[in-house]
């Protein structure tokens, strides 16, 4: 008895659906970021986001996370290569153990084995600017939103209202 050769039918994959809507740039970013931090050695761009969170404040104030290099073939133990400013590098060195851990404590794995220190600027994002002055609301604006019964609903359109008192545009007859 022979047996007859098999044939597989192979269904298309479906396409993917598509929106007929704007998208806002930050739902496009992380796309786009990861991309790149994998190109740079990284699995996940959120250790440099997140930086003073794994380390502490003191810490990724004098250090930065370059890349990390894993053996060939490999996604553990690798090496973690840190921008460390000025003198603190001894004192980095002396605290590696404990930043391995915490580094893999974020990971959820043994993604590090080791640090490798390297010194130069560590550069740090200036804070963003404060928000202007928001005017206070005129009687108009505030008699139109005393009816509102919601307080958050009432402390976002009074945000608005401010704003838009803040802002110069030039005065439109009213139409009534």
């Amino acid at each position: 008895m022979t047996k007859s050769p098999r044939t597989t039918i192979r269904q298309p994959k479906p396409e993917p659906k598509r929106s007929n809507r704007a998208r806002a740039v930050s739902e496009l970013l992380p796309d786009v970021g990861r991309a790149a931090f994998r190109k740079f050695g990284f699995v996940q761009h959120a250790i440099v986001s997140r930086w003073s969170e794994i380390v502490g404040e003191r810490y990724a104030r004098v250090s930065s996370p370059e890349s990390i290099r894993f053996p060939q073939g490999k996604r553990a133990e690798g090496v973690l290569h840190l921008l460390v400013g000025g003198a603190h590098a001894p004192m980095m060195q002396h605290i590696a153990p404990e930043i391995v851990e915490r580094v893999n404590r974020f990971f959820g794995y043994t993604a590090v084995a080791r640090l490798q220190i390297r010194h130069g600027d560590v550069k740090r994002p200036k804070p963003a600017a404060p928000p202007p002055e928001l005017k206070p609301l005129t009687e108009e604006m505030g008699e139109s939103l005393r009816g509102i019964v919601d307080p958050e609903l009432k402390a976002v359109l009074e945000s608005l209202a401010s704003g838009v008192a803040a802002a110069n545009f030039p005065k439109i007859g009213r139409i009534d």
